[in-house]
């Protein structure tokens, strides 16, 4: 770009630096915890570069904000104006060919030599800055190194400064995809079914990381109500990706069973789900734990497959928990697996809740049942259940994955 966008004293135009802030926003970095992720980069640049200070920031508007700040005495932000990351910033605009910025003694330059961090004693006076760039490819900030004494880079100590500024620019856009990634799973549970007459619902999913590998389903069908409890082995991304596509392809089997004659089994489904994953989940080395039910709203009655799953149970009215049998295999073990329906009654009062293995964390020490048993009949309203295991995630970092969804059928007047 030309001069008629970067102006004196390396001030971008209106419309570009308008542009330049929205990729800086949409980080959603700006006023964020320092991360570990960040500071084992900064850390090993001081190291290899023998400085004493490294930094990883986001340029805004009016000031340079410190996402990393190793080595200087700042409180947190530094007034724009004040900072050469501008000018690291600016000459993106300027057609540049090396996009990092080296300045061998500040003292000498005349754009800088008057900044308070330079003039004052015992300042900066080497500067090594490589932009950051986000969505758009707008430069959003820098990754510097400084020292206080004059010195220069090699040939060979550039490069090395080159790829550490591409590990931080990696996590910067690590950090945009799962923000995304945890956008579009939120968006992939379902709608609330509204009016349930006769019931009382609630269901929640709490990923341990930005994205997890459980998910809750439920929408209407011929035959009644489908209810989906499933735990892809694994968490992050990797498994967020194939819970997309058991998610997806257990809704289109279910619909066109429940098209079927009435001789077409729930099972049908969950075989059928199973012979068309079974090469991506043996190549993937993933199993997928699963428990699919079908409630009839008229009569309570509630048809499941339990494929490995093991954590589906009633609250009786009496109080007493009522843990459902799980007989099959999670969908990945044994290709050729094949799995069977049961059938239990939903009384009026009765809760039937089904939970990933996440809430054995949460509850106890993931190994024993029963206070995640003890916690479900304590609390057999579905919205004060939810509520409940909320606030325990919530007060306390989830080792896994944490979904929950329980049905209650309305006790009679």
């Amino acid at each position: 770009m030309t001069a008629e966008v970067v102006r004196e004293g390396f001030v971008l135009a209106a419309e570009v630096e308008d542009a330049r802030m929205r990729s800086v926003e949409q980080l959603h970095l700006l006023g964020s915890e320092p991360e570990e992720r960040f500071s084992r980069i900064t850390r090993m640049a001081r190291q290899v570069f023998g400085v004493p200070m490294a930094a990883v920031s986001l340029v805004d508007r009016d000031c340079q904000w410190f996402k990393q700040n190793d080595g200087l005495d700042l409180a947190g932000t530094v007034p724009r104006e004040q900072t050469i990351c501008r000018a690291t910033i600016a000459r993106m605009y300027m057609n540049v060919d090396e996009p990092a910025l080296i300045i061998e003694d500040a003292r000498q330059e005349p754009d800088f030599c008057e900044l308070p961090a330079i003039k004052a004693e015992g300042g900066v006076r080497f500067y090594a800055g490589y932009p950051l760039f986000g969505p758009g490819g707008h430069p959003v900030g820098t990754f510097c190194i400084y020292d206080t004494k004059p010195r220069s880079l090699d040939s060979e100590q550039v490069e090395t400064f080159r790829e550490l500024a591409g590990w931080v620019q990696r996590e910067l856009e690590r950090f945009d995809e799962m923000d995304r990634a945890t956008q579009v799973q939120s968006h992939l549970l379902p709608r609330p079914l509204g009016d349930l007459p006769g019931y009382t619902m609630c269901a929640l999913c709490l990923p341990a990381f930005a994205v997890g590998g459980d998910f809750y389903d439920h929408y209407s069908s011929q035959r009644g109500v489908i209810f989906t409890v499933a735990d892809v082995m694994g968490k992050g991304l990797g498994a967020a990706i194939l819970t997309a596509s058991v998610r997806s392809a257990l809704r289109a089997a279910s619909r066109a069973v429940d098209e079927m004659d009435h001789r077409a089994d729930l099972a049908d489904a969950v075989n059928s789900v199973s012979a068309q994953l079974s090469d991506d989940l043996v190549s993937t080395e993933t199993f997928v734990t699963l428990f699919h039910a079908r409630l009839d709203i008229a009569t309570g009655a509630v048809r499941y497959v339990d494929a490995g799953h093991g954590l589906a149970l009633i609250v009786r009215k009496t109080g007493v928990v009522e843990r459902l049998p799980s007989e099959g295999l999670p969908l990945g073990v044994m290709p050729d697996e094949e799995w069977v329906s049961h059938d239990v009654m939903l009384e009026d009062g009765e809760t039937l809740v089904i939970a990933s293995d996440g809430v054995l964390d949460l509850i106890g020490d993931g190994a024993d049942v029963r206070p995640a048993l003890e916690f479900v009949a304590q609390y057999p309203d579905p919205v004060e259940l939810c509520s409940r295991a909320r606030a325990l995630a919530e007060a306390g970092a989830a080792l896994d994955d944490v979904t929950l969804v329980a049905i209650q059928k309305t006790p009679a007047d």
